[in-house]
């Protein structure tokens, strides 16, 4: 979007002395008018962003129907009843001991999902009032976090194996079901063969419904529990970025994102009347840009989900050839840290290009942000 530069001097804040600069507001006027002042990064309430609570666990109790005893007939049919009765009471009794691992790996992760989030929860209230950057202790209970985190990792592959034992019984059962009924087709039965088959099918059925449900429960939640493990992570890298700051990165950038959003739209370059979303300059040691570069991402990704971001690295023009491709160099380093930073705040890489130009008005190098 072009400015006229008038416009862009009035709009362009200052947020943080050393060289960044944050124009959101003049890339995304709200209803016709521009508001210059911006909320300090990290500064973001727990109500505004609440901590992602973990996905609820199914509360389904798997206990067997048990199995109706009957007597012997003395036909070959009843021999085959006793024998398909003896399989389904081995099946319900994996299927008990199946259930019963459920509900402790229920209770596990549970568990250690309580002593996560409270971990988290004690980090985010340090940070929520500002603490010294790259704080020993919280350095250490992020670490605790981390292994808390690992847990339940462990929980979940605990349901994937799980798993894989009760789809073996979803096997069992249904061949056995088609057992049952098979034996009422055979010959030289008596009624009371037929009379037991007819219990022992239904007995069979029923624990057949049973293991599916078993199955179909289990299976929701170790989905679950992955994409959650998958998302704390990505939080935990962000947490990191705030202890490394001493300010709340409050939801990493990826909550912000319409998740209807597939790909990426095409893009082209910044045209030259383009003003930045940000600009940071390089013109001293360890510029502590990202609490700024954090607060006009995340505003930019509230009024705009499917945005994409362009990183363009700014080089002077040199007096020599050597001079400018040095500078151009520099440049293109300080670009790949604020792309790495942008990965750390859990942006997607395919939302973010990298690219590069020079300015005859540029003093230093420099980076500039550019959305679309």
């Amino acid at each position: 979007m072009a400015l006229k530069k008038t416009q862009a001097a009035a709009l362009c804040a200052v947020l943080l002395a050393g060289g960044c600069s944050f124009a959101e507001d003049a890339l995304f006027p709200a209803s016709g008018t521009v508001a210059t002042t911006q909320p300090a990064a990290g500064a973001v309430s727990a109500e505004q962003l609440p901590a992602e609570a973990p996905p609820a666990l199914g509360s389904s109790n798997f206990d067997p129907v048990g199995v109706t005893a009957g007597s012997p007939t003395g036909t070959f049919v009843g021999g085959k009843v006793t024998a398909l009765r003896g399989d389904l009471q081995s099946l319900q009794a994996a299927l008990a001991r199946q259930n019963q691992s459920l509900q402790q790996i229920r209770n596990e992760t549970v568990q250690d999902s309580q002593r996560y989030h409270g971990t988290v929860a004690a980090i985010n209230a340090r940070l929520q009032v500002g603490t010294t950057p790259g704080n020993p202790v919280l350095t250490q209970q992020w670490n605790a976090a981390q292994g808390e985190l690992d847990r339940i990792t462990d929980d979940v592959l605990k349901m994937n194996r799980l798993t894989n034992e009760v789809t073996a019984s979803s096997t069992m059962s249904g061949f056995l079901l088609d057992s049952v009924r098979a034996a009422r087709s055979l010959s030289g039965a008596v009624d009371e063969d037929h009379r037991q088959l007819r219990i022992l099918e239904d007995e069979t059925n029923r624990t057949v419904v049973m293991v599916e449900r078993l199955l179909g429960e289990l299976t929701a939640d170790a989905t679950r529990q992955q994409q959650y493990v998958a998302s704390e992570k990505q939080n935990l890298n962000t947490l990191a970025l705030g202890i490394k700051n001493g300010a709340l990165f409050a939801g990493g950038l990826s909550s912000r994102i319409n998740a209807s959003y597939d790909a990426a739209p095409a893009r082209t370059a910044p045209a030259s009347g383009d003003m930045p979303l940000v600009t940071i300059r390089f013109d001293k040691p360890n510029v502590n840009y990202e609490p700024a570069l954090y607060a006009a991402i995340k505003s930019a990704l509230d009024r705009r989900p499917n945005a994409t971001f362009d990183v363009v690295a700014v080089s002077p023009v040199g007096a020599t050839p050597g001079q400018q491709s040095l500078a151009a160099s520099t440049a293109k380093r300080n670009a790949d840290q604020v792309l790495r930073s942008l990965t750390a705040m859990n942006l997607p890489a395919s939302r973010v290009r990298v690219t590069s130009t020079t300015s005859a008005t540029a003093s230093g190098g420099e980076v500039q942000v550019f959305v679309r």
